[in-house]
């Protein structure tokens, strides 16, 4: 998460990739690494229209989007790299839009809200109020993003008010809360039940997912995102991993939890399956946890 998000001068992915390209239709994209710069062109063989990118969202383990600046507003380019092409392809979501001119072709305008929304969930301190300050921005998630401001906690311990110096307990929350807290990036159930995504693109938002699961209870931490997945360290890829995770509630014949008559190991490659998001290039771990029959659909 520490690194969700890179200003370009200092994006791995593009200085090791000096030159990517890609066609869509009758327009040709390039990003051309220029020392410390990476230089996006879109043209249509008539027309171009060319941009340093400024920012990199994305650590890159499946793909990584560019964001310019055209015109006083923030774009999203409308091309990403993916981690399983490397190179380039349509940037998720832009894949049902046609472009109506170049200018579109480039990327999505993002009006104020699509900006302050990207920027606070891949840094720290971008909107203060419901301003965008990247002035006073740290990239990436850093400590003070879940565990609150360190000035404030430290001008509070100088001065004596251990209450005001107290920082959040994390530990305590519940695991309704904890979804709510990782949701607010990753989305919560409400959102995605309100608005969507629906079908397979709703995959990836793993608070949804999981609060759909049968055996999710907003009280029990056994089940929470933090029972899993240590939000300090990278996600560990071994299935085997997560075992010890499963038995906490699946231990005994005794428990109230069903035992699974199919295997006693590597309990997510079957009852978590990997599901492919088309066009990202990636198969997402689906967290709604379940008994997954052969050929059975996607349960939105």
């Amino acid at each position: 998460m520490a690194h969700a998000l890179a200003p370009v001068s200092a994006c791995d992915i593009l200085k090791s990739h000096p030159l990517l390209t890609f066609r869509a239709g009758p327009y040709s994209y390039t990003i051309r690494r220029d020392g410390d710069r990476s230089v996006y062109t879109v043209t249509d063989g008539a027309q171009t229209i060319e941009a340093p990118l400024e920012w990199a969202f994305g650590l890159g383990d499946a793909g990584q989007t560019y964001v310019f600046q055209r015109e006083g507003s923030f774009y999203e380019s409308r091309v990403s790299f993916y981690r399983a092409l490397n190179g380039l392809d349509l940037t998720i979501g832009a894949r049902t839009v046609e472009p109506r001119d170049l200018a579109e072709a480039a990327g999505r305008k993002m009006n104020g809200q699509d900006a302050r929304d990207c920027f606070q969930c891949h840094s720290t301190g971008a909107v203060h109020g419901d301003q965008l300050k990247l002035d006073a921005m740290q990239p990436g998630v850093q400590c003070e993003d879940c565990h609150g401001s360190a000035a404030r906690h430290v001008e509070a311990v100088r001065s004596g008010n251990a209450a005001a110096a107290a920082m959040p307990k994390l530990a305590a929350l519940s695991t309704e809360e904890m979804s709510d807290k990782c949701g607010a990036c990753h989305r919560t159930w409400a959102q995605i039940a309100e608005s969507g995504p629906f079908g397979v693109l709703n995959v990836r938002f793993q608070p949804y997912r999981l609060a759909s699961s049968r055996c999710y209870d907003s009280e029990d931490r056994r089940i929470s995102c933090t029972a899993c997945h240590n939000p300090h360290n990278h996600a560990v890829h071994d299935a085997a991993f997560y075992d010890s995770k499963c038995q906490a509630c699946h231990s005994s014949p005794k428990s109230a939890a069903k035992m699974c008559t199919v295997a006693k190991s590597n309990c997510v490659s079957c009852h978590m399956p990997k599901i492919d998001l088309p066009g990202a290039h990636f198969a997402f771990t689906d967290h709604l946890i379940r008994v997954q029959k052969k050929g059975a659909p996607y349960p939105d």
